[in-house]
């Protein structure tokens, strides 16, 4: 690892569903204006680990987490941490793009308006920069009062990218956030995701290796809840240490 500063700490995390346990001992720095790939084969426990960076996995029932997640050297799970705020500084993009039912402006403005922003100059001016971060503004700038589900799902998805931006987070995870889509949208999403993160940290959960080493500068390797083997996405990817990171890699397994 590089001398960045580290944005997220995690130590010794445990989760279980129940009586199972989905993440086992998982200890990992991630650094700050860097993206980081979680990769690894379904049910390894790479999107449980993602959602405990924003407590998404408090709406469960029967979850019991041990371990620490500090973000900006504060624990998330401490009980003074207000899980809002939380939220608000850890925006989240799901694989399957959710826009709000409502317009382009709406879903955008939706934060900000939470957030007790309601002067029309003001969110008109997050709008428009939101969607211009996220590289989408000049397709629908002509279209903001139209409802988003009318839009692709390459720029459904990049309006998702621009309402989680219009909260200003520091960090956003997103859960295989290209999956779902066509190869144009989806080396759209992979270029944004790579200016963004001049001034975001990115945490992406992928199953395709070559988005991977694509987007990534670290990555990290996940099986059976455990984290394997954790590093630049040079090393990860052509001098990996552990036999069982090499058999995911080279495809002989997963």
């Amino acid at each position: 690892m590089s001398i960045h500063s580290i944005k997220i700490e995690v130590s010794e995390l445990n989760l279980f569903y129940g009586k199972i346990q989905a993440l086992k001992n998982i200890s990992i720095g991630i650094e700050s204006n860097k993206i980081t790939a979680l990769i690894g084969p379904s049910g390894c426990g790479k999107s449980t680990f993602l959602r405990t960076l924003n407590r998404m996995n408090d709406l469960i029932n029967d979850v019991k987490i041990t371990g620490k997640v500090l973000i900006d050297g504060k624990d998330i799970y401490s009980k003074k941490t207000d899980v809002v705020d939380l939220r608000r500084n850890v925006g989240m993009v799901f694989q399957k793009s959710n826009p709000f039912p409502k317009s382009v402006f709406d879903n955008v403005a939706y934060g900000p308006r939470i957030n007790g922003i309601h002067k029309k100059e003001w969110l008109d001016d997050i709008v428009e920069t939101s969607l211009k971060r996220a590289a989408i503004w000049d397709e629908v700038k002509d279209r903001l009062s139209d409802n988003a589900a009318g839009l692709s799902g390459g720029q459904q998805q990049r309006v998702c990218i621009a309402r989680a931006l219009a909260v200003n987070p520091g960090l956003i995870l997103m859960d295989e956030p290209a999956s779902a889509l066509d190869p144009i949208s989806t080396s759209k999403i992979e270029e944004l995701i790579f200016t963004l993160k001049k001034e975001i940290t990115i945490v992406i959960v992928t199953h395709n290796m070559q988005q991977a080493a694509r987007v990534s500068d670290n990555t990290a390797y996940f099986l059976n809840g455990e984290m394997v083997e954790y590093g630049t996405t040079r090393k990860i990817f052509t001098e990996p240490k552990d036999e069982r990171t090499q058999n995911y890699i080279t495809g002989k397994f997963g």
